[in-house]
């Protein structure tokens, strides 16, 4: 479903992805490890047309996506649920769930979608009239997951989905994320927790500055006695 070859990106002078090459198959759950900094997010944003300094070559479906809009993608059936949530605060729960479908113009499916959102994530029909930046951090990133579903992707691209949440809610999330691509989709994730991504993926890539170091299952990479040094505490 997705190909990148010899893919570079830079913020100005800074090079943040120095040639990676990866792939992900229709219906996996493939995870990016690394420390922070390592290029993780990057190679996200490169995916979903973010950057503007990318050079190599990504391919989404058997098309070359690099170099289109972040709005050509999205059409595509890539979707981002980004680092940090970036809910619209000052919207409704209701209206950020919308925004999730802005494209796709069919406003019955969209009726339709919000409804199984509601089902899916109770609590936020129960917010759905209140502003997104008054919803707890776990709330919030229920509603960054469900407007990313609002798109209806074939590919969702998770950002640090755990990222300063209490454990009881991250288990929630990752539970989330597995009934995703169990119900159809591929997912692509970066995660900080190295050692729940591993467990929970069918294959990963470890990036350290800029670059893939290793790869393979998440079993393979779990096993791996200098990936378990570097980043599970032995």
């Amino acid at each position: 479903m997705l190909e990148i070859s010899d893919l570079h990106c830079s913020y100005g002078k800074v090079k943040a992805v120095k040639g990676i090459s990866l792939t992900v198959n229709e219906g996996e759950l493939v995870a990016l490890v690394g420390a922070n900094g390592a290029g993780k997010s990057t190679t996200l944003r490169a995916i979903s047309g973010l950057l503007a300094s990318v050079t190599g070559r990504i391919k989404y479906a058997g098309k070359d996506i690099l170099g289109a809009s972040a709005r050509a993608i999205l059409r595509q059936g890539i979707a981002h649920c980004p680092e940090g949530r970036h809910v619209f605060p000052d919207m409704t729960v209701e209206e950020n769930l919308e925004l999730g479908g802005y494209l796709r113009g069919d406003r019955t499916g969209i009726e339709s979608d919000m409804r199984r959102m509601f089902d899916r994530f109770p609590i936020l029909e129960e917010r759905r009239m209140q502003p997104a930046g008054l919803l707890s951090g776990g709330e919030q990133q229920m509603l960054a997951i469900a407007r990313a579903l609002m798109s209806r992707p074939r590919l969702i691209l998770f950002d640090e989905p755990s990222l300063g949440l209490a454990p009881t809610i991250i288990d929630r999330v990752f539970d989330l994320i597995l009934e995703i691509r169990n119900e159809g989709s591929t997912v692509l994730m970066v995660e900080q927790n190295a050692y729940a991504a591993l467990e929970m993926c069918d294959r990963a890539y470890l990036i350290e500055s800029g670059e893939i170091k290793k790869d393979g299952s998440g079993k393979e990479l779990l096993d791996d006695p200098v990936v378990r040094a570097a980043y599970l505490g032995g």
